[in-house]
């Protein structure tokens, strides 16, 4: 039997803690829970050592971000399967089930998502991991059922197990000895995108990334930082870079790297003719950040083992945009 742990990271989410965790503690029988806290200010500790004595609590010096506050917390707990679960998350009845029978059927899984829907709108997938990712040949990521902020409605059309590039960091299981492999996350993301690089990164070793539709969460979402947030777009368009040029296949790194570069610029321009001055100038610091950094992340690069079809479609962005697909099934693979 396999040991599950399902850790949660928070930091001054009390409210969160006590709206989600009912739903985890009773539904997680098959797995032992614990709470990563990243030094949080408000009532959260005191609140889980009060409301629920049976959770392990692993308390962080300081607040890391995502990347570096599951690096802080993972090495302190025993176990075969991490289950990275953000503390805005309602799981559902035997949820836990399908994963671990993915785990034990496939030898190669070492990373493993469930179908993540919007608490919100239970009907319809949500934005951060939907049913699997993917990214374009620029590194632009999106999911089954979510191109962009076009989310589909869940009509079982993904009721699938389906091997997929990239698993969402709201509800992530992976192997413990593949997290000290890749020596976990890399802190220098701070948060967001630091997920596609782990599976990148684990693919690149020859590990297998799966989506589980039979295993169902509810995720609220922006919690932490929201889509209007600058800050937000900032981490996106930089750790998209960063991702690029520590993964890439070798030879490809600089030209597509340029390219994105464009596209990026493309962006900012669109945000600029919108009005979001905000969003406009986060994608330039986001370069600026990146080229200030590059020869970091370039130094980090190991070999690449994909050669060759690491993206599902050249552009995600001609096709949404240009081709006006908005929905996972209609997109033509090229």
């Amino acid at each position: 039997m396999l040991k599950i742990a399902v850790v949660i990271l928070n930091w001054n989410g009390e409210s969160l803690l006590e709206k989600f965790l009912p739903s985890v503690t009773e539904f997680s029988k098959e797995a032992n829970v614990y709470v990563a806290d990243n030094a949080s200010t408000d009532g959260s500790v005191a609140f889980l050592q009060k409301k629920y004595p049976e959770i392990g609590v692993i308390q962080n010096l300081s607040n890391g971000g995502y990347a570096k506050g599951y690096n802080d917390a993972l090495p302190h707990i025993d176990a075969d399967i991490y289950c990275l679960l953000n503390s805005d998350v309602e799981v559902t009845k035997d949820w836990l089930i399908p994963i671990i029978k993915e785990f034990e059927d496939r030898p190669l899984a070492s990373i493993v998502q469930p179908k993540i829907l919007d608490y919100k709108n239970k009907t319809h997938f949500e934005y951060a991991g939907a049913a699997g990712g993917f990214i374009d040949k620029f590194g632009y990521p999106f999911c089954r059922g979510r191109i962009f902020n076009e989310l589909e409605t869940d009509n079982g059309q993904y009721n699938d197990v389906k091997e997929i590039f990239w698993a969402t960091g709201a509800c992530l299981f992976i192997k413990k000895k593949v997290f000290q492999e890749l020596n976990g996350f890399d802190e220098d993301y701070f948060a967001h995108q630091e997920e596609i690089d782990l599976c990148w990164r684990a693919k690149n070793k020859g590990h297998k990334v799966y989506y589980v539709g039979a295993s169902e969460v509810y995720h609220l979402g922006g919690s932490t930082l929201n889509s209007m947030n600058p800050k937000k777009t900032f981490l996106n368009f930089r750790n998209s870079l960063y991702s690029l040029v520590k993964n890439l296949p070798a030879g490809k790194v600089f030209p597509l790297v340029l390219l994105r570069l464009v596209l990026d610029g493309l962006a900012g321009l669109n945000f600029l003719f919108q009005g979001r001055f905000k969003h406009f100038w986060a994608i330039w610091q986001a370069h600026f950040s990146f080229y200030k950094n590059f020869l970091t992340m370039y130094n980090k690069r190991e070999k690449a083992y994909i050669t060759g079809d690491y993206y599902l479609i050249k552009s995600i962005v001609w096709a949404y945009y240009i081709n006006h697909v908005k929905i996972f099934n209609n997109l033509v693979k090229d």
